[in-house]
């Protein structure tokens, strides 16, 4: 990036100081694997002047995980870690996502996992493991903090209308300083409430009954939450070819989740495109 970044700890917790930025924010989480996703905000990005903040899980459901890594990693694109990047760092046995015992999610999230096990690199892993847990940057005046799921926890989900997001944006003030908003992501849904921003996910549409997936950008002080196209076809055959076909395929041309069990009741669809 042409921004300094500085890394700095408080406590247990990295945070990654990228100063002051002037140009436009480009904000995007839950890659997802998802390559042609990545490829097209790149070329936003790239079109449009803007810098770049990813707030994490760039691997997950898709099968190129190892090839937005590499590809995050040549654009030095600023990030913090997800759940998925904490967990196949570590080693760990699962994707960390919070999926409640016994649930579909959590039983389909068993043959991607194991996927990204098998194909990220050594490099990739010791990129991950390096990622903060938080960025901060000021734009026009304001602060900024980015943040994963929530301020409490990497893998919580913040829901569209969740009562907590108050004492979670209090929270993250807490751990960062002043804010005037705090970016995250995690939950795979973008919305604004107050000065709390889910930037959604690039890799996988938000349940909807489109493919388009989502983005935010940030200019002049002033947020947007933006819809992303692309070639998601070329997604859904690259997922075929990996036998990823345990239903999130259909999701990118379908725009429906395999399963909504993660989801509160009231944003389950009804049949039609959900609003929020």
């Amino acid at each position: 990036m042409a921004i300094e970044c500085e890394n700095r700890k408080r406590g247990k917790m990295d945070i990654r100081d990228l100063g002051e930025i002037n140009k436009p924010v480009l904000l995007f989480g839950g890659v997802y694997g998802n390559l042609q996703a990545l490829e097209a905000v790149l070329a936003i990005a790239q079109a449009g002047e803007m810098e770049l903040v990813c707030t994490g899980d760039i691997f997950a459901y898709c099968a190129d995980g190892e090839a937005c890594a590499g590809l995050m990693q040549h654009r030095d694109v600023a990030t913090i870690a997800g759940n998925c990047e904490r967990n196949l760092a570590q080693g760990a046995d699962d994707c960390g996502c919070g999926f409640a015992e016994g649930t579909t999610c959590e039983r389909l999230s068993e043959a991607w996992f194991s996927h990204a096990q098998n194909t990220v690199s050594a490099a990739s892993l010791g990129w991950m493991r390096d990622l903060p847990d938080r960025i901060v940057f000021t734009q026009a005046g304001k602060r900024y903090g980015v943040l994963h799921g929530g301020a409490d926890d990497i893998a919580r989900f913040v829901w569209p209308g969740a009562p907590e997001v108050p004492a979670q944006i209090a929270m993250a003030k807490d751990q960062l300083g002043r804010l005037d908003g705090v970016i995250s992501g995690h939950c795979g849904l973008a919305f604004q409430q107050g000065c709390w921003t889910n930037a959604g996910a690039i890799g996988m549409p938000p349940n909807d009954g489109g493919p388009e997936t989502r983005y935010a950008v940030l200019q002049n002080g002033e947020m947007q939450v933006r819809t992303l196209e692309y070639d998601h076809a070329s997604a859904r055959l690259a997922m075929q070819a990996a036998g990823l076909v345990q239903g999130f395929q259909r999701c990118l041309t379908t725009g429906h989740w395999p399963s909504e069990d993660v989801l509160p009741k009231r944003l389950r669809r009804v049949g039609k495109r959900m609003l929020f």
